[in-house]
Protein backbone atom coordinates (compact mmCIF):
# COMPACT_ATOMS: atom_id res chain seq x y z
CA UNK A 1 0.00 0.00 0.00
CA UNK A 2 0.83 3.41 -1.02
CA UNK A 3 2.07 5.83 2.01
CA UNK A 4 0.99 9.47 1.63
CA UNK A 5 3.55 11.93 3.95
CA UNK A 6 1.49 14.96 4.75
CA UNK A 7 1.41 17.83 7.54
CA UNK A 8 -1.28 19.41 9.38
CA UNK A 9 -1.40 22.55 11.20
CA UNK A 10 -3.32 22.85 14.39
CA UNK A 11 -4.37 26.71 14.50
CA UNK A 12 -4.77 27.56 17.74
CA UNK A 13 -6.10 31.59 18.53
CA UNK A 14 -8.17 32.95 21.80
CA UNK A 15 -11.95 34.31 20.97
CA UNK A 16 -13.33 37.17 22.63
CA UNK A 17 -14.40 35.17 25.97
CA UNK A 18 -10.82 34.02 26.06
CA UNK A 19 -11.48 30.92 25.23
CA UNK A 20 -8.98 28.74 22.93
CA UNK A 21 -9.92 27.75 19.39
CA UNK A 22 -8.78 25.60 16.73
CA UNK A 23 -9.49 26.62 12.98
CA UNK A 24 -11.40 23.57 11.01
CA UNK A 25 -11.70 23.67 7.56
CA UNK A 26 -13.56 21.67 5.12
CA UNK A 27 -12.11 20.11 1.72
CA UNK A 28 -13.76 21.43 -1.45
CA UNK A 29 -12.42 18.93 -3.69
CA UNK A 30 -11.02 14.85 -4.12
CA UNK A 31 -12.44 11.82 -2.74
CA UNK A 32 -12.98 13.02 0.52
CA UNK A 33 -14.70 16.64 -0.44
CA UNK A 34 -16.87 17.99 2.51
CA UNK A 35 -15.02 16.19 5.21
CA UNK A 36 -13.49 18.15 7.82
CA UNK A 37 -10.07 18.19 8.61
CA UNK A 38 -6.84 20.18 9.78
CA UNK A 39 -5.25 22.27 7.22
CA UNK A 40 -1.96 21.34 5.06
CA UNK A 41 -0.50 19.03 2.43
CA UNK A 42 1.82 16.87 1.22
CA UNK A 43 5.52 16.92 2.08
CA UNK A 44 7.41 17.87 -1.31
CA UNK A 45 11.08 16.22 -1.79
CA UNK A 46 13.72 17.94 0.13
CA UNK A 47 11.21 20.03 2.71
CA UNK A 48 11.23 19.34 6.69
CA UNK A 49 7.78 18.49 7.74
CA UNK A 50 7.63 22.03 8.77
CA UNK A 51 8.67 23.87 5.74
CA UNK A 52 6.17 21.70 4.12
CA UNK A 53 3.40 23.29 6.52
CA UNK A 54 4.54 26.52 5.87
CA UNK A 55 4.05 26.54 2.39
CA UNK A 56 1.15 24.64 2.45
CA UNK A 57 -0.68 27.08 4.60
CA UNK A 58 0.54 29.91 2.80
CA UNK A 59 -0.57 28.48 -0.97
CA UNK A 60 -3.74 27.45 0.94
CA UNK A 61 -4.97 29.88 3.33
CA UNK A 62 -2.61 33.13 2.22
CA UNK A 63 -1.51 33.11 5.65
CA UNK A 64 1.94 32.98 7.38
CA UNK A 65 1.83 30.72 10.58
CA UNK A 66 4.30 30.12 13.04
CA UNK A 67 4.75 26.45 13.57
CA UNK A 68 5.17 25.18 16.74
CA UNK A 69 5.79 21.97 18.74
CA UNK A 70 4.90 18.31 17.30
CA UNK A 71 1.52 17.02 18.20
CA UNK A 72 1.34 14.14 17.37
CA UNK A 73 2.04 11.65 13.78
CA UNK A 74 -1.36 10.24 13.10
CA UNK A 75 -0.82 6.78 10.87
CA UNK A 76 -4.03 6.00 9.77
CA UNK A 77 -5.04 3.17 6.95
CA UNK A 78 -7.55 4.69 4.25
CA UNK A 79 -8.92 2.01 1.89
CA UNK A 80 -6.24 3.02 -0.95
CA UNK A 81 -3.59 4.22 0.60
CA UNK A 82 -1.83 4.82 4.56
CA UNK A 83 -1.70 8.17 5.71
CA UNK A 84 1.61 9.39 7.70
CA UNK A 85 0.06 12.87 9.01
CA UNK A 86 2.73 15.37 11.09
CA UNK A 87 0.18 17.02 13.38
CA UNK A 88 1.92 20.47 14.54
CA UNK A 89 0.49 22.96 16.82
CA UNK A 90 0.21 26.67 14.84
CA UNK A 91 0.12 30.48 15.39
CA UNK A 92 -1.35 32.63 12.52
CA UNK A 93 1.93 35.53 12.32
CA UNK A 94 -0.06 37.00 9.46
CA UNK A 95 -3.01 37.25 6.88
CA UNK A 96 -6.25 36.40 7.04
CA UNK A 97 -6.90 32.63 6.45
CA UNK A 98 -8.47 33.23 3.10
CA UNK A 99 -9.93 30.25 1.69
CA UNK A 100 -8.16 28.68 -1.72
CA UNK A 101 -8.70 25.36 -1.83
CA UNK A 102 -11.47 24.85 0.85
CA UNK A 103 -15.41 25.10 0.77
CA UNK A 104 -15.80 26.24 4.35
CA UNK A 105 -14.00 27.08 7.68
CA UNK A 106 -14.27 27.05 11.61
CA UNK A 107 -13.17 28.13 14.95
CA UNK A 108 -14.24 25.62 17.32
CA UNK A 109 -14.16 26.26 21.33
CA UNK A 110 -13.07 22.77 23.23
CA UNK A 111 -16.65 22.56 23.59
CA UNK A 112 -17.36 22.18 19.70
CA UNK A 113 -14.49 20.13 18.43
CA UNK A 114 -17.30 17.56 17.63
CA UNK A 115 -19.81 19.53 16.02
CA UNK A 116 -18.01 18.81 12.44
CA UNK A 117 -17.60 15.36 10.26
CA UNK A 118 -13.96 15.21 10.96
CA UNK A 119 -11.79 12.53 8.48
CA UNK A 120 -11.31 9.55 9.91
CA UNK A 121 -7.15 10.50 10.47
CA UNK A 122 -8.42 13.96 11.71
CA UNK A 123 -11.25 12.63 14.17
CA UNK A 124 -7.95 10.56 15.89
CA UNK A 125 -5.93 13.59 17.28
CA UNK A 126 -9.67 15.59 18.53
CA UNK A 127 -9.13 13.78 21.81
CA UNK A 128 -5.29 14.90 22.66
CA UNK A 129 -6.58 18.51 21.19
CA UNK A 130 -9.26 18.66 23.69
CA UNK A 131 -7.20 17.35 26.74
CA UNK A 132 -4.35 20.33 25.45
CA UNK A 133 -6.27 23.52 25.08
Amino acid sequence: MKTIRVVAAIIKAVNENGEPIIFATQRGYGEFKDGWEFPGGKIEEGETPEEALTREIKEELDTEINVGDLIDTIEYDYPTFHLSMDCFWAEVVSGDLVLREHEAAKWLTKEKLDSVDWLPADITLIEKIRKSI
